[in-house]
């Protein structure tokens, strides 16, 4: 196994995809937000608005226009123009809140990293937009859902 961002010297290096063939990705990533009930509650009863607005929504704005600028976050990761980003949030339990971003392109690369921005970064909203009411929240299980349209397409197993 080889990492693919080193050249034969062992410098950083963007991987040359010119010779990859253009197919349709998709790449769909899962967060996890545990807010505890108290919160959840608390958003729930006020139409899931805090203090600094809609909780959701705006994590939703923000999971976007991370995905939309993944390149420009992650060294070496090549700046795509997505073709669709979406963000589902839902209530799973009495206490968390799941995050799903799928981002897809019609390209020579994967977007794989741009769907884990987009969670992560929606993750990280809803951190920031209910830390006034505790510092117990956890954010866990940051993963690939799936990917299609590489080389090899790849699913995981609950």
């Amino acid at each position: 196994m080889t990492l693919t961002h080193l050249d034969p010297h062992g410098n950083p290096s963007m991987v040359d995809v010119s010779a990859k063939i253009t197919t349709t990705r998709t790449a769909k990533a899962r967060s996890i937000v545990v807010l505890g009930e108290e919160i959840l509650s608390t958003l729930q009863n006020d139409e899931l608005r805090s203090k600094k607005g809609p909780v959701f929504q705006t994590a939703i704005i923000a999971g976007v226009m991370a995905a939309k600028r993944t390149g420009e976050l992650i060294p070496l990761c090549h700046p795509l123009g997505l073709e669709n980003c979406q963000i589902e949030i839902s209530v799973r339990n009495a206490t968390d809140v799941v995050i799903e971003c799928t981002a897809s392109l019609t390209g020579k690369t994967g977007v794989e990293m741009e769907a884990l921005t987009g969670a992560s970064i929606a993750a990280l909203t809803i951190y920031d937009m209910c830390k006034a009411m505790s510092h117990h929240i956890v954010i866990q299980e940051t993963r690939l859902i799936s990917k299609t349209g590489g080389k090899k397409d790849f699913f995981f197993e609950d």
